[in-house]
């Protein structure tokens, strides 16, 4: 038999043994460093080349968990599916309705934002909105009056929002003669509610309870609420996912910029608005306040965001968070494979910018359910879309740009509809992943208000915040848990 072998090239050539280092000194160093700064740091003084990666190791005392979750056989299915279900989810305004009506809530229920917590543990601006509520619906006549009885707790029930397929923006107290938005999935069949935004400053949702605000709330009790209703059912559904696709095209990030979608809600509105059932007077109070609310899309864009999260609950072996939310005083987290179980830890105090003669000791810890905007992929994860939010929360441009760039470290996808132009149109980071998370350290980025953090204070600043670390780790735990035994 003839042997056809013929001997092997080397496709790559390379010094000889005997080439001390095998040339490595010959020519210009290029160096890869991770870890520890202080290596490329030396290198760089003595003009070579480095190239750092970012890595850290995982959040002490999670390698046995996060190994456990990492190797569930349902994982990357589950999250493919989490993740798919979020971004196909749509959002259409359908009507605004009473709470008692819509949610089914009773005289001394009240819905409040973050996880469960009770009177005591509550913080100054969800004390100060809760009074606020307790005036409103005619259940004290002082504030002192409302603070006795609710701290005794008779006949006062306080239940989160997230409970009830709801959201609320600050201390998020929702009471039954509130309207509220509703929101239907037309995809995967959900609803959502959120209250009609108030504006900015005194207002009850950053913990102010003052007459003016009492007033307020009335006045969109008799006024906004019946209107706007009329104006939504006249019209028909509006599209709000389209909306804010369309917005982050225009400055807007969708949690503290919501300038383009406020005026783009009513440019849709009007039409049907101008020819209700209402005095002129009325009609046009309702058109100024709207108007010069830069936040009223605020209260759309949530419900939006909730109905695109809920549609990814329940998936077994699912590692994306389902909810961010904050009371003031706890921040909790839910993920898909964990079903209704809050992971928790204390909330921190944005850091940012503030109003007139306010500073960082007059800022409450944070607060609010606005965080469901980051947890679909808006908000802080979109900031590279709004530069000029950094005017608003703090920072400067390259942060925002490096904000959004740094969240796709810790997301399972990239949005097919919500895109960042300035990024060549991709799409925001979409899909918080526990496991990144706790492998990489990178916290979620959230961008909010600041509630004072004395009852009746409102509103003092806005600033950036992340959650507290312990959650994670609590909820890659929990997901280990019900890793099914292989055996």
């Amino acid at each position: 038999m003839t042997d056809i072998s013929t001997p092997a090239s080397p496709l790559i050539s390379t010094p000889p043994i005997s080439t001390p280092l095998r040339g490595l000194l010959n020519g210009e160093p290029s160096v890869v460093t991770a870890g520890v700064g202080l290596l490329a740091d030396a290198l760089r003084a003595q003009a070579a080349q480095v190239t750092e990666v970012d890595w850290r190791p995982p959040m002490a005392g999670t390698e046995a968990d996060l190994a456990a979750v990492v190797g569930d056989p349902r994982r990357e299915a589950a999250n493919a599916e989490a993740v798919s279900r979020l971004m196909s989810a749509g959002a259409e305004l359908v009507d605004v309705r009473p709470a008692h009506e819509c949610l089914g809530i009773e005289k001394g229920t009240f819905f409040h934002a973050g996880p469960p917590m009770d009177w005591e543990q509550a913080s100054g601006p969800m004390r100060g909105a809760l009074i606020g509520a307790m005036l409103y619906e005619g259940l004290a006549k002082t504030p002192e009056q409302a603070e006795t009885a609710l701290a005794s707790g008779d006949g006062i029930t306080l239940d989160p929002c997230h409970h009830h397929r709801t959201v609320g923006p600050m201390a998020g107290v929702v009471s039954p003669s509130m309207w509220m938005f509703e929101l239907k999935d037309p995809v995967h069949g959900g609803t959502a509610f959120c209250s009609l935004n108030e504006g900015l400053g005194k207002v009850l949702r950053y913990g102010a309870y003052s007459p003016e605000v009492i007033d307020r709330l009335n006045w969109m009790e008799r006024v906004l609420g019946p209107l706007l209703q009329q104006a939504v059912r006249a019209h028909g559904p509006l599209d709000i996912k389209a909306i804010i696709a369309q917005m982050l095209q225009m400055g807007d990030e969708g949690h503290n910029r919501n300038r383009a979608g406020s005026l783009m809600i009513m440019r849709d509105l009007l039409p049907s608005l101008i020819t209700v059932d209402a005095p002129s007077s009325d009609i046009a109070e309702v058109v100024r306040f709207a108007g010069a609310n830069e936040h009223f899309f605020l209260n759309l864009g949530m419900p939006a965001s909730k109905l695109a999260t809920d549609a990814a609950r329940d998936i077994p072996g699912s590692t994306m968070v389902v909810a961010m939310a904050r009371n003031g005083t706890d921040f909790g987290i839910q993920t898909s494979g964990t079903g209704d179980q809050w992971f928790t830890g204390p909330a921190d105090t944005p850091v940012g910018l503030f109003l007139g003669n306010y500073g960082p000791e007059d800022a409450n810890p944070d607060i609010g359910d606005s965080a469901i905007m980051e947890t679909a992929g808006i908000g802080g994860f979109a900031m590279a879309a709004a530069p000029a939010i950094v005017r608003f929360v703090g920072g400067d441009v390259p942060l925002a740009l490096r904000t959004t760039r740094t969240m796709y470290e810790i997301t399972l996808g990239e949005h097919p509809v919500f895109q960042v132009p300035i990024l060549e149109f991709r799409g925001t980071p979409t899909g918080i992943d526990v496991t990144r998370v706790v492998r990489t350290g990178i916290l979620p980025q959230i961008n909010t208000g600041m509630a004072g953090v004395i009852a009746g204070t409102g509103q003092v600043g806005a600033g950036l915040v992340n959650p507290p670390e312990r959650c994670f780790p609590a909820a890659l735990a929990a997901l280990a848990n019900a890793v099914p035994d292989p055996h």
